[in-house]
C-alpha cells in the first residue's frame, strides 16, 4: 500500500542539508549554546520577515502566549477572549495568569467569529486573543476596531500562520504582540519545540527577553522579577534562521499543492475546501484542513489508505471536564470538530503523492 505522510522532516532536511549541517557545525565548533548571536541574528530575521521591530526567541508557542499575556499585565480578575476551536495552549496561557477565559465561538473560516465577539465584552474583558488557524488569519481589521473602541490589548496567536498577512500587515505584527511555534510540524519548523514573541514595543521586548532568562537582564545581572527558564535554544535558532531564508518559496509551493488540492476536489458537494474570497487576505496554507460531511467514515478511509491525515479536534477542548470551562453552546465549532479533515500539506510532498491522496478522496465519494 502506498504512504503519504502528513509531513516528512527527514526528506525535507535532505533538500536543505548542506546548509543545516553547516549551521550545526558553526553553533558546535564555536560552542555556542546558550543565548549566542546565532538566536540574535534569527530573532532580528524574524521581525524582518514577519514586519515588526522585535522578535524575542522563546521555547515554544505556548511560552509566547504566557508571556504576552503576563507582559499586558493581564491576570486575576481580567477575561480574556478566545476562540472555542483552537489548540487548548491558546486557552491555557489565560487560565494560567489568572485571568478567565470567554470562549466565543469560530465561523466558516475556522477563525473567531468577530460577529460575536463584542456581545461576550464585559466590563471585565481586558483583551481579545484572536486565533489564525492552518495559515489564514482572523478578521484583524474589524478586530482592531473593537479593541479601540472598548480599549482592549490584542494578542495574536500566529503559531500557525506564520506568513500570512492581510493588506500585506502580516499575521503577528497587529496585536500588542504576535505569537509563533516551531514546533515541527508547523510551516517553519524546529527540530525540537521553539516559539517566539514578535512585538513594535521596546518595553515589551525587554521584559520577554528578560522573563524568558529567569528574569536576569544578562547585560547587568540585575532581576527584575521571578520569570521563567523558556529561552530558545541558540542551535535551534541556527536551524530556524537557516530556513527562513526559504519561507517565500516554501509559501509559493504550499498555495500550488493547494491549488491541486482545489482543482481536484472541488466539484465533491459533501466537501468544503478551505478556499476563501476574502479580498486582501493572503492563504498561506499551514494546514489544508477541508470539511468532510462524512466526518470520521472520511478520515479513517483516508488512514486505512495509507494516507496520514489529522482530525484536530474532533472533542472540542471545552469539553474536557478537567480543564472546568464554560460551554456557553458553540454550533460552528460542534459541527466543524464533527467534519474535519487535514490533508497532507508539506513542501517536500511530491505530485505523484497529491494526486494519490485526490484519487482516494475521489475515490470514497465514488463509493
Amino acid at each position: 500500500m502506498k504512504k503519504v505522510k502528513f509531513v516528512e522532516p527527514a526528506k525535507l532536511y535532505k533538500t536543505i542539508k548542506n546548509e543545516l549541517d553547516a549551521a550545526y557545525f558553526d553553533v558546535m565548533e564555536k560552542g555556542a549554546l546558550i543565548d549566542q548571536q546565532h538566536l540574535k541574528t534569527f530573532e532580528v530575521n524574524l521581525a524582518q520577515f514577519v514586519g515588526t521591530k522585535y522578535a524575542i526567541g522563546l521555547n515554544s508557542g505556548y511560552d509566547a502566549l504566557h508571556l504576552s499575556l503576563r507582559a499586558a499585565g493581564i491576570g486575576p480578575g481580567d477575561e480574556v477572549i478566545v476562540p472555542a476551536h483552537t489548540f487548548v495552549a491558546s486557552c491555557s496561557a489565560i487560565v494560567n495568569v489568572g485571568a478567565s477565559p470567554v470562549l466565543v465561538d469560530v465561523g466558516k473560516d475556522f477563525n473567531i467569529n468577530v460577529d460575536l465577539v463584542e456581545e461576550a465584552i464585559t466590563s471585565n474583558t481586558k483583551g481579545i486573543m484572536p486565533v489564525h488557524l492552518s495559515g489564514f488569519m482572523a478578521d484583524m481589521p474589524r478586530i482592531m476596531e473593537l479593541a479601540k473602541k472598548y480599549k482592549l490589548i490584542i494578542i495574536e496567536d500566529a503559531c500557525q500562520s506564520l506568513g500570512s498577512s492581510i493588506n500585506e500587515l502580516g499575521a503577528g505584527s497587529w496585536g500588542f504582540t504576535g505569537c509563533f511555534s516551531f514546533y515541527p510540524f508547523k510551516i517553519l519548523g524546529g527540530y525540537g519545540d521553539g516559539g517566539a514573541i514578535t512585538t513594535n514595543s521596546e518595553e515589551v521586548a525587554t521584559y520577554a527577553k528578560r522573563m524568558r532568562y529567569n528574569g536576569e537582564d544578562r547585560m547587568t545581572g540585575e532581576y527584575h522579577g521571578h520569570g521563567f527558564t523558556c529561552l530558545l535554544d541558540n542551535l535551534q535558532a541556527a536551524f530556524l534562521d537557516v530556513k527562513l531564508k526559504h519561507m517565500p518559496e516554501w509559501i509559493v509551493r504550499r498555495k500550488d499543492i493547494a491549488r491541486k488540492y482545489q482543482e481536484g476536489l472541488s466539484d465533491i458537494p459533501e466537501l468544503l475546501l478551505p478556499h476563501y474570497d476574502r479580498p486582501g487576505f493572503d492563504h498561506v496554507y499551514q494546514n489544508y484542513t477541508l470539511r468532510s460531511a462524512q466526518g470520521s467514515m472520511f478520515s479513517n478511509f483516508l488512514i486505512e489508505n495509507g494516507i496520514e491525515v489529522l482530525t484536530q479536534f474532533r472533542k472540542p477542548y471545552y469539553k474536557h471536564s478537567a480543564l472546568n470551562l464554560t460551554d456557553r453552546g458553540f454550533p460552528e465549532t460542534e459541527a466543524l470538530s464533527r467534519e474535519v479533515c487535514s490533508l497532507p500539506m508539506n513542501v517536500e510532498i511530491s505530485d505523484e503523492d497529491i494526486n494519490y491522496v485526490i484519487s482516494m478522496v475521489r475515490k470514497f465519494y465514488e463509493k
